[in-house]
């Protein structure tokens, strides 16, 4: 059986280029989405979307489902 994975859309305004610490009151978090295609969407839409903010990042994570569920 497949594991079924969640993906959701994390990120924000980065304090500088190391990438490593959001900027206070900036983060996001979209989802959880079913499966990769509708995250890449989403991702593209909200980075178009800041396009002039250089220290905003967003990126695409991919967890198990909780519970050890598959699917059938």
């Amino acid at each position: 059986m497949a594991e079924r994975k969640l993906f959701f859309v994390w990120g924000g305004v980065f304090a500088d280029t190391s990438w490593q610490d959001l900027e206070p009151g900036t983060e996001e978090c979209h989802g959880p989405y079913h499966d990769l295609e509708t995250a890449e969407r989403i991702w593209r839409d909200e980075m178009r979307r800041r396009v002039d903010t250089a220290q905003h990042r967003l990126f695409v994570i991919e967890t198990p489902r909780p519970g050890g569920e598959t699917a059938a």
